[in-house]
């Protein structure tokens, strides 16, 4: 993976479990960075707290970015470098710290901070912070990797999706904490752009929905200012993807859901991808106008691999629409039935150079188990057509169903490359779902893998096709009423993944409980529905 320039990267294009601090250690460290005029900052410069991804053995992302007006598309900063101290240490007084500097937000990133934390030690809990104008950020607690091709005991990862902020509170996000995983993997649709919506909503965005940098900045907010959501970010770092709703609804490359104009289009996708890195851990290249790299691995020891891919910036068109739509600039057709573009080995979800990177990295993982962090439902899934009462199947024209020679490629490549124990983790379609993965060219032998897509944080799906079709559909699960996330628990034998199922995603303290296990054994490809 590769690290984000230090110090912070050049301006783009136009176009482009605490908060508290305490004693004279504390003291002393604000008074020291406050010396030199940072103390004219405005006041509550963290309020969108703190966060630690994509770690490596030897280091971890930090990430903060200043906001003491965090609605503003400023963030109601003056436009002007301002020096961050950061802090690393052994225990969360930072009595025993051994790593620490100086990083620059810088006004052309909306003052974010991201600090590749180096010279750690494999394997082990950190604590760290940000000091700035006299102020003290919340402690965060990251965890670096294990050595490369270390003997592991065991991961635990939580993984979810989708989390609406009008459609319900984070509750999910207060049991996650309470999981104490290792690593969370967020699969898209970190933030929602549409405008305010009151029909069944619990709460309301903030602002218009956003086009440009100011818009995108502001939902950010929104959302990072919830303190459930940062209490998660808080406990343990994160490795993160898109999905469509981090831009626009449905977007397929360069083209919108309703294919309008692509330059205007790319525009806006600009200042979204430039948001999405604003306010994230991510140990990527920060974004060149409208493109931006974000697919990686990440290795836990020679226990697993992450392959976390990108399925929206370089996907082709949708197949099957009628002919001229797009020069007509209408909304695409998202249902639609078979046709020859349907299936045409062309076409693609993620795009040429990508899909040779996933090639290579699948053929050289040494890992144990080999996770596909992708994000939607890979079975092919027939879905109900109002326009169209016939037999005839019918597909959804945005996920892997509408792209079915690109997903057979990697099932492909799996059996091709002999890779280890591959499990696909998704999300996308706000319901649970599980599924065996057979080889295409053997589509009645023995699973090679299994895909587990972890519900949704609180976005909803009031479908009530989906648990009827599923047995048609090869879904060994299916729950599309309840919100939550998974956990996926594993060592050198086996484990499990569990689906964590809430009472009430509109309630703030609302209850949880397992709603769905599956097991896992190491050399037997393939889920064990077990009973709860």
């Amino acid at each position: 993976m590769t690290s984000p320039d230090a110090p912070q990267p050049p301006r783009p294009p136009e176009f482009s479990r605490r908060l508290v601090l305490g004693g004279a250690a504390a003291a002393g460290a604000l008074f020291s960075i406050g010396a030199q005029g940072a103390s004219r900052l405005p006041s509550g410069l963290f309020s969108l707290g703190v966060a630690s991804g994509d770690p490596e053995p030897d280091s971890v992302i930090l990430w903060t970015r200043l906001a003491p007006e965090p609605l503003a598309g400023d963030g109601g900063m003056p436009a002007t470098s301002v020096p961050v101290r950061w802090e690393v240490a052994e225990d969360e007084r930072f009595a025993r710290v051994v790593r620490s500097g100086t990083a620059r937000a810088e006004p052309w990133w909306g003052h974010s901070v991201h600090v590749d934390a180096d010279g750690l030690k494999p394997g082990r809990a950190y604590f760290y912070r940000f000091l700035a104008g006299g102020e003290a950020s919340p402690v965060g607690r990251a965890r670096t990797a294990p050595a490369r091709g270390a003997k592991v005991d065991r991961l635990r990862l939580c993984f979810a999706s989708c989390q609406k902020f009008e459609a319900g509170f984070y509750a999910a996000w207060r049991h996650v904490v309470a999981e104490d995983p290792d690593l969370i993997l967020f699969l898209g649709d970190y933030i929602y752009e549409g405008a305010p919506n009151k029909k069944d909503a619990v709460r309301l965005h903030r602002n218009p929905e956003p086009i440009d940098l100011a818009g995108y900045r502001a939902r950010y907010a929104t959302y990072k200012l919830d303190p459930l959501l940062q209490a998660a970010h808080h406990a343990a770092p994160w490795a993160l993807t898109w999905d469509d709703h981090e831009v626009a609804n449905d977007y397929a490359g360069a083209l919108s859901e309703g294919n309008g104009d692509p330059m205007a289009f790319l525009r806006r996708r600009a200042a979204a991808y430039q948001a999405y890195y604003e306010h994230q851990p991510l140990r990527v290249r920060p974004p060149r106008g409208a493109d931006m790299r974000i697919y990686r691995t990440l290795d836990w020891g020679a226990l697993a691999q992450l392959q976390i891919v990108d399925d929206r910036q370089y996907r082709g068109p949708h197949a099957c629409q009628p002919a001229g739509l797009i020069e007509a600039h209408k909304p695409y057709r998202s249902v639609i039935g078979d046709c020859a573009d349907l299936r045409d080995p062309s076409r693609s979800m993620l795009g040429a150079a990508q899909e040779r990177w996933l090639d290579e990295r699948l053929a050289r993982s040494p890992a144990q188990w080999n996770i596909l962090g992708q994000q939607t439902i890979m079975r092919q899934s027939i879905v109900p057509d109002a326009a169209d009462p016939s037999d005839a199947p019918h597909y959804s024209a945005d996920n892997w169903s509408g792209y079915p020679a690109a997903r057979e490629k990697i099932f492909r490549r799996w059996v091709e490359a002999k890779t280890s124990n591959p499990l696909a983790l998704g999300g996308d379609i706000h319901a649970f779902a599980a599924a065996q993965i057979v080889d295409p060219d053997r589509p009645d032998g023995a699973p090679i893998a299994a895909e587990f897509v972890g519900g949704s944080i609180t976005s909803l799906r009031n479908d009530p096709d989906f648990k009827r079709l599923a047995p048609g559909n090869g879904l060994a699960f299916a729950e599309n009423m309840v919100r939550g996330y998974g956990r996926l628990d594993i060592d050198a034998r086996g484990g499990s993944v569990t689906y964590r199922g809430l009472a009430d995603a509109r309630r703030e303290d609302s209850g949880i409980a397992d709603i769905a296990r599956f097991s896992l054994e190491a050399g037997r490809p393939g889920l064990h529905v077990e009973t709860i």
